[in-house]
């Protein structure tokens, strides 16, 4: 054990006192902070756009209907010659040309002219001012009030509440697929980045023959623990720094930024601060509801668990070739239970997390580490589920680390060979 200790204090120290590792610790917060800036920047420059769009309206009627906007500028054309407003727009280099055809009852001849390809969004938005119109126009011809319809109109606004009488607001699951989606995929890239570091790290001690030396005085299992559990305490260590320097970032970027000053109580733009504070309000309250504590010990639980399996699985692999290129025959047995446990936790857990395939593949050891943490948010998990899918997830530990070690302790010394699945079996069998 004594030799076990020292392997792991080696793996760690020689991970955490590396250059890039030191950098990237300490830069790479500093990087999503400048990627979410940059994001913000880009997205206003792109709504700084002013788009010019023409309209020819043979019927005159639904020209009035598009006011202009900040992103959009509309231009009426009074010449009701088709091709001459066609030929105007392209050469003032408007955006395009709304044609509204007089001669069509059902306005099914509303074209849309443009050399670029507009968004779905914004076609239908043109659609829904001109089929508003065309609908009100035809029910005052079958004579009926519209204005007694209009008077009648009731919008129901759900309100939603548990049972217990705590209110939620609509984003409510929104919330719960952010911090479930987000810490299952926060784990899966852990896995993919650590687990690769410990497969380099086996490959470079192999190219270099100096495993050769180290194996003389102690036993390759040992050896492979060493390395999974030093590299494992690094990771941990860099993800509590990235946490400590992330709240940073984020109480003075919140200080600095500030809430807006509000305006003054009587007018319409007070009124709607006010809703959005209420709003606002209702989704803070979603996320305190949030079993935050139980997420964040599973996280750490689940991290362990599931890196210590994938990495017996990405040390095998290492021990098994002679450079990264030949890695990738092997990769996609890996990588595959990871896509599939985000797929599932998107498309089934969001949809319902007590639902047959989540709860499946939240006890596969495999994908229960992403798909477990994606259900947490998503309702009262029993403990004995959590406890379970925990159970199985590290006795299975127990078992992918003695064929990984059956295969690290022939590959490790295996030189100048193309190792295949055949081979990889016939190792299993030593």
């Amino acid at each position: 054990m004594d030799k076990l200790w020292l392997i792991i204090k080696r793996e760690y120290l020689n991970k955490v006192r590396n250059r890039t590792f030191i950098i990237m610790t300490f830069v790479s917060p500093l990087i999503f902070v400048g990627v979410a800036v940059l994001i913000g920047f880009l997205t206003n420059l792109n709504n700084d756009t002013v788009r010019k769009i023409a309209i020819l309206d043979e019927t005159g009627v639904y020209a009035p209907l598009f006011e202009d906007t900040d992103q959009t500028d509309y231009i009426l054309i009074e010449n009701n010659d088709l091709q001459a407003a066609i030929t105007a727009s392209d050469t003032a280099g408007y955006y395009g040309l709304i044609y509204i055809n007089r001669d069509s009852d059902d306005l099914e001849n509303a074209t849309f002219y443009s050399d670029d390809s507009p968004s779905l969004g914004f076609i239908e938005s043109i659609e829904e001012k001109i089929s508003k119109k065309a609908t009100e126009d035809r029910l005052v011809l079958k004579g009926i009030n519209l204005k007694t319809i209009q008077e009648s109109k009731v919008e129901a606004e759900l309100q939603l509440q548990s049972y217990t009488g705590v209110q939620t607001s609509k984003a409510n699951g929104w919330v719960k697929m952010a911090f479930g989606g987000g810490a299952g995929y926060l784990l899966m890239m852990f896995i993919i980045i650590y687990g690769n570091m410990v497969m380099r790290s086996v490959i470079e001690e192999k190219t270099n023959r100096i495993i050769e030396i180290i194996i003389s005085s102690v036993k390759p299992i040992y050896l492979m623990i060493g390395k999974i559990t030093g590299t494992s305490l690094a990771g941990i260590t860099q993800f509590l720094i990235w946490v400590v320097i992330g709240g940073i970032l984020f109480t003075v970027v919140t200080t600095l930024l500030g809430p807006e000053a509000m305006q003054s109580p009587g007018n319409d733009m007070a009124m709607s601060q006010l809703e959005n504070m209420d709003k606002m309000q209702l989704i803070i309250n979603d996320i305190l509801q949030l079993p935050l504590l139980k997420l964040v010990i599973c996280f750490f639980i689940y991290f362990i668990g599931g890196y210590f399996l994938y990495a017996a699985i990405y040390t095998a692999i290492g021990a098994a070739v002679d450079n990264e290129t030949d890695t990738q025959q092997f990769m996609l047995p890996v990588i595959l239970p990871l896509i599939l446990s985000i797929y599932v936790g998107f498309f089934s857990v969001m949809d319902n997390p007590h639902g047959t395939v989540a709860v499946i593949f939240s006890y596969i050891p495999l994908t229960s580490p992403i798909v477990m943490l994606m259900r947490i948010p998503f309702g009262d998990i029993a403990y004995w589920e959590i406890g379970l899918s925990m159970l199985l997830l590290y006795v299975s530990i127990f078992g992918v680390a003695w064929f990984a070690a059956k295969i690290y302790r022939v590959g490790i010394l295996m030189y100048g060979k193309k190792t295949n699945w055949k081979e990889l079996y016939k190792w299993l069998r030593y």
